[in-house]
C-alpha cells in the first residue's frame, strides 16, 4: 500500500510539528493546518487518526506514528 499525495502531506506536516507540539500553543498549528493544507483542524485530525492504522504511514514516519498510536491508546484507555 502506498500513500497518496494528501496522506503524505498530512504525515509530513505532522512530522514537522510533533517534536515541539508540547511547546507550541495550539493556535499557530491550527492556523498552519488551514494555510498549508487548506482543511479545518478537525478534518486534519480525523484524517491523521485514520492514517495511524496504515502500514504505509508507519513506513514513512515510524517513530511519529508509533508515538501517536500510543497517545491515542492511552486516551482510549483513560476514557474507559
Amino acid at each position: 500500500m502506498t500513500l497518496g499525495e494528501r496522506d503524505a502531506a498530512l504525515l509530513d506536516f505532522e512530522y514537522r510539528y510533533w517534536p515541539r507540539s508540547t511547546a507550541v500553543a495550539p493556535g499557530p498549528k491550527e492556523a498552519a493546518i488551514r494555510a498549508d493544507l487548506g482543511i479545518s483542524p478537525t478534518r486534519y485530525y480525523q484524517l491523521l487518526n485514520g492514517l495511524l492504522d496504515s502500514e504505509a504511514a508507519l513506513a514513512r514516519h515510524p517513530v511519529m506514528v508509533n508515538r501517536l498510536r500510543a497517545v491515542r491508546e492511552s486516551k482510549r484507555t483513560a476514557r474507559q
